[in-house]
């Protein structure tokens, strides 16, 4: 393909650069691409990764990943292949790390040749966080409960004890399967029940546990390696914020947001969504989940409309529009003025106030939510 000429030297430089690291099938391999100008010049992510790891885009080469859409079960398969012969946790994260890196260069090389569109683009990444945050809890899980024991819940009378897993929620834009190329991930850890670790050195409270748990989640993720990070996480809207426990149970976590629980943690909880495979579950596992999710939803979408929220929302719009002046952002494309912050408050709001009413609202995907406000006359 042609370029414009003030990019035709960035094209040129970033060829001759790849041809000093990469060896000579690599280099004809990426020239079969017809679209392969094109990335190198627009993508300083691709170049770079294909410099600082050509063992990586050898696989990538002989896969035919650069091009190939893969769904999420190819995704997972993937990852999990690689991860199968990983004895340590450094072994972990560095598989990680790598892993993600091939796929964002996929993900980039498809988007920016124009093989898939936007909203694929956001629902792929978001697909690749949910696997890479789904499959380094599997393997953490499995790795400390040999050394700290399984954690079983508190039996109650007439039931069996049952061993605990922990449930990690995705809230914002990777709840709503809407993740973009530079997005952090807001997450939250909590476990169905309380109760004890068996087989351990020592036994352990169950929230100990997860909380110990969710530190190495964390750390598998957002620690920046010489392989880069995976996805950097923020765990500010969990209950009680900063400040809070990492991990609560169940039921603690209900209570907390039908007692305490303040109008911008209902906003947040509109994309709430439990991470993981869900094919992977037990029934038991699963309707754990959907007993958590049912049980929140009555704080998040009010039956009636509630006057405060109005006041609620009016005082979130207020303090976002005075950080936009704040930080001279009023052309910024993501927090200025009809930027996709904007957009979101929209939709959410609407969602607040009419939710609780119209069953349709009640999803965190801001394009399935659109569609309906034009079908109920909330926007034209």
């Amino acid at each position: 393909m042609s370029l414009p000429e003030q990019l035709q030297q960035t094209c040129d430089n970033n060829w001759q650069r790849l041809a000093e690291k990469l060896d000579a099938d690599q280099i004809v391999q990426l020239k079969a691409y017809s679209v392969t100008d094109k990335i190198i010049t627009t993508s300083d992510y691709v170049v770079e990764s294909m410099l600082r790891f050509p063992l990586l885009l050898t696989e990538m080469l002989d896969n035919n990943w650069l091009e190939m859409p893969l769904n999420t079960q190819q995704m997972r398969e993937l990852l999990r292949n690689k991860i199968a012969g990983v004895e340590s946790e450094n072994d972990l994260h560095r598989v990680l790390r790598q892993f993600r890196r091939q796929m964002m260069m996929r993900i980039i090389w498809r988007d920016f040749s124009f093989q898939a569109n936007m909203w694929q683009t956001t629902a792929e990444l978001s697909d690749l966080a949910d696997i890479c945050v789904d499959e380094a809890l599997n393997w953490l899980y499995d790795h400390y409960c040999k050394q700290w024991g399984t954690p079983y819940s508190k039996a109650e009378a007439g039931e069996e004890s049952t061993p605990q897993r922990m449930v990690v929620i995705g809230m914002g834009k990777l709840g709503a399967r809407e993740l973009n190329l530079s997005s952090d991930i807001d997450l939250m850890f909590c476990f169905p029940r309380h109760g004890q670790t068996e087989g351990g050195r020592r036994t352990l409270d169950n929230q100990d546990f997860f909380i110990r748990l969710g530190q190495k989640l964390i750390a598998a993720l957002d620690n920046n390696t010489v392989d880069g990070f995976v996805f950097r996480v923020d765990m500010r809207l969990r209950p009680y914020g900063q400040s809070g426990a990492l991990s609560l149970s169940f039921p603690a976590m209900v209570d907390y947001y039908h007692d305490q629980g303040r109008e911008w943690e209902r906003y947040a909880l509109l994309k709430a969504r439990p991470l993981g495979e869900v094919d992977g579950l037990s029934d038991s596992e699963r309707t754990q989940q959907q007993t958590l999710m049912a049980l929140l939803k009555p704080f998040v979408f009010r039956r009636y409309i509630d006057f405060s929220v109005i006041d609620s929302l009016r005082s979130m719009k207020r303090m976002i529009r005075q950080e936009v002046q704040r930080r001279q952002l009023a052309n910024n494309i993501k927090l200025g003025e009809g930027g996709i912050r904007e957009v979101e408050f929209i939709v959410q709001a609407m969602q607040m106030l009419r939710g609780g009413k119209e069953v349709q609202l009640q999803q965190p995907s801001l394009l399935s939510v659109l569609p309906e406000f034009v079908s109920l006359n909330v926007l034209s």
